[in-house]
């Protein structure tokens, strides 16, 4: 809808304003001044350059192809965590797990088909977006503990709000009202998606909620449909499938290493 009207940049800025004029008011009132004061600030900029350029990979991408086949390659980003674990975090990946890895990149395979006439060359986009979000939420892990979840909520939209802002003369087109309330939109639900995914994890550990992520494929199906008219073809449904499993598969061997270790304590 959006990406037919207006420039890729400037939906990313959109995306990153909102964001900033409403979470602002909420960090400043929890926690004052002290939020400009952070553990690590660079890497805390860094990691929002990571979700920078994950979404605006993602924004160009599904200007090119369905909107249910992006979010299926981004569910790669699981496996890209994965096998950068090790070395990024030094945590010990078992050959289960890197099995899995292999079964999710047979599955992007499927779904980005290239060589063959399905391939669209914007699903490199969403692979690239996919890496980017890896690396966010590796340094997201690494950043765990150090920073209240609000300010890391503040500080990941500093760096797009930043500059995109700057880059904004370049490609700004005014918006109608109804396209700028979609953009407020847009911004609202990446930040109360944040916000409601840190507080899910104040109930409940991150091995019962992760499977619960993958049940967003079924609701961007629908919404590419309702809005778009774009449905996965068989081959894309069969990746969509290994995805899901992958990530599931991967949830499940975390809980059961948590149960031993309790176990063990």
């Amino acid at each position: 809808m959006l990406s037919s009207r207006y420039p890729v940049l400037q939906l990313v800025w959109a995306r990153f304003f909102f964001h900033f004029l409403l979470v602002l008011p909420v960090v400043l009132y929890k926690h004052g001044a002290s939020a400009l004061s952070v553990p690590r600030p660079v890497l805390q900029l860094v990691r929002g350059l990571f979700l920078l350029l994950a979404t605006g990979c993602f924004f160009a991408a599904i200007a090119f192809i369905p909107l249910a086949d992006a979010i299926a390659i981004i569910f790669f980003d699981a496996v890209i965590v994965v096998a950068l674990a090790p070395w990024v975090l030094r945590e010990r990946v078992p050959l289960n797990r890197w099995a899995a890895a292999a079964i999710g990149f047979a599955a992007v395979l499927l779904i980005m088909r290239p060589g063959l006439a399905g391939f669209h060359w914007a699903s490199l986009l969403a692979l690239a977006a996919a890496l980017f979000w890896a690396l966010y939420f590796l340094s997201t892990r690494i950043l765990t503990g150090e920073t209240p979840p609000l300010v890391m909520l503040g500080w990941q939209s500093v760096a797009g709000f930043v500059l995109m802002t700057l880059l904004l003369p370049w490609f700004w087109v005014t918006p109608s009202f109804s396209d700028l309330l979609l953009m407020l939109v847009i911004g609202a639900a990446g930040a109360a998606g944040h916000l409601l995914l840190i507080r899910a994890f104040d109930y409940a550990e991150a091995s019962l909620l992760a499977p619960l992520r993958y049940t967003e494929i079924i609701m961007q199906v629908l919404l590419g449909f309702w809005l778009f008219g774009d449905l996965p073809d068989l081959l894309a449904w069969a990746g969509i499938g290994l995805i899901v499993g992958v990530g599931v598969y991967l949830s499940r061997i975390q809980a059961k290493s948590r149960v031993r270790v309790g176990k063990v304590r």
